[in-house]
């Protein structure tokens, strides 16, 4: 037999495995370290939620949904799109149900992409948009965002990125790692340019409800992009789903049914019992929701505050729960520096490399924590760059 490494995907082995993955699995044989680096909410799902589930298990309802999720599941996501940001999606039609909202973007990338298609990702940005537009045979097209521009998406940078190979521009706001978001004018101008072209847009709205002071603005709610937008979004952060593995992929008849396709064919169905839970995080989980926006909040401000003081000069972010802080000043690279201060200092955060080359000298630090782990970890980090 041939060596495995003749046998296998010779895109999937060019892939690189996942940088925060890399970082995890370091921290598995340390001790007492205090991480920054978990991206997923350290609430637990609100107890009203956890109830559903388990009711609908005592009822025993665990065969399959249909393709696309339960009807009911598919209608309240529909109005809440409707409630909260003004979007109107089909149940019937426009709205499938997804494994987490990663399925969502793979389903969408694989739906829309052929060999040789451009697609546009603005970075940095999370670490699977790039990996999956290479599976699916396109060819990722990097567009830098700076701090000059608050690490936003702006019309020049992306007009200057469009050729006539361009399938696609994904839009991950509010942004992993940066915290950037974008609001009405930012978009209005990016559909300006997108306007006289073919290409769609894929919004990455997994971090819609975790914006502050501003109200998060979707690209579809503007004149002229709901027919070539697909929204992917899903619970787990806005209602500390992690573990539920539940999302959801909105777009017009024609694209979804291309994305029912994909997700039919790969995944069958979501899991039923999560499902009947995320009605009841719909239909009744605003409150949640605004109490854990407004300790993000807290914990943000205190976060900015604190690594501005130790100078790691740190941008406001408006969205997610991270922060983006600029580690150059040190004189080293971002993956030294983050290995010294997890070694030297027992403080866990993740180099900005993890998230694309234009990452170094910053890193990313999660505020998905308590302001007292927040505290000790901002003193272990005053310690280290003193010594430094």
């Amino acid at each position: 037999m041939k060596p495995y490494r003749d046998l296998l995907s010779h895109t999937v082995s060019a892939l690189e495995p996942s940088g925060i993955r890399k970082y995890f699995d370091l921290l598995d044989s340390m001790e007492d370290v205090i991480s920054l680096t978990v991206g997923q909410p350290d609430f637990i799902t609100p107890w009203h939620i956890r109830v559903a589930g388990i009711e609908s298990l005592e009822a025993g309802r665990t065969y399959y949904t249909s393709n696309s999720g339960l009807l009911s599941l598919r209608e309240s996501i529909s109005n809440y799109l409707h409630r909260r940001f003004g979007l109107s999606y089909d149940p019937k039609s426009e709205i499938t149900v997804t494994v987490g909202g990663s399925e969502a973007i793979d389903a969408a990338v694989r739906a829309i992409t052929d060999p040789g298609d451009e697609i546009i990702i603005p970075v940095p940005c999370f670490v699977c948009y790039e990996p999956i537009v290479r599976m699916a045979g396109g060819t990722p097209v990097l567009v830098e965002t700076t701090a000059k521009d608050s690490f936003k998406l702006t019309a020049e940078a992306l007009r200057a990125a469009i050729t006539d190979k361009t399938k696609l521009l994904i839009l991950p706001f509010p942004n992993n790692p940066t915290g950037a978001i974008l609001d009405r004018s930012d978009l209005e101008s990016i559909a300006e340019v997108l306007r006289g072209t073919d290409i769609l847009v894929l919004s990455d709205e997994i971090y819609a409800e975790l914006t502050y002071g501003k109200r998060h603005v979707s690209i579809a709610s503007v004149e002229g992009m709901r027919e070539r937008t697909v929204i992917a979004s899903g619970f787990s952060k806005s209602y500390a789903m992690t573990g539920w593995r539940l999302g959801y992929v909105c777009a017009p008849t024609e694209i979804s049914r291309e994305i029912f396709k994909v997700h039919q064919y790969a995944i069958m169905c979501a899991p039923t019992t999560s499902q009947y839970a995320a009605i009841e995080a719909l239909d009744a989980g605003d409150g949640d929701i605004e109490m854990m926006r407004s300790e993000y909040d807290r914990r943000r401000r205190y976060i900015v505050d604190g690594l501005n003081s130790i100078g790691l000069r740190c941008f406001s972010p408006e969205g997610a729960f991270y922060v983006w802080p600029y580690i150059g000043g040190a004189g080293m690279g971002c993956e030294k520096f983050c290995e010294r201060l997890l070694y030297e200092a027992g403080v866990a955060i993740v180099p900005g490399t993890a998230f694309g080359a234009c990452g170094e000298g910053y890193a990313r630090i999660s505020y998905a924590y308590s302001v007292a782990h927040i505290d000790k970890a901002l003193k272990k980090i005053k310690g280290f760059t003193e010594s430094l």
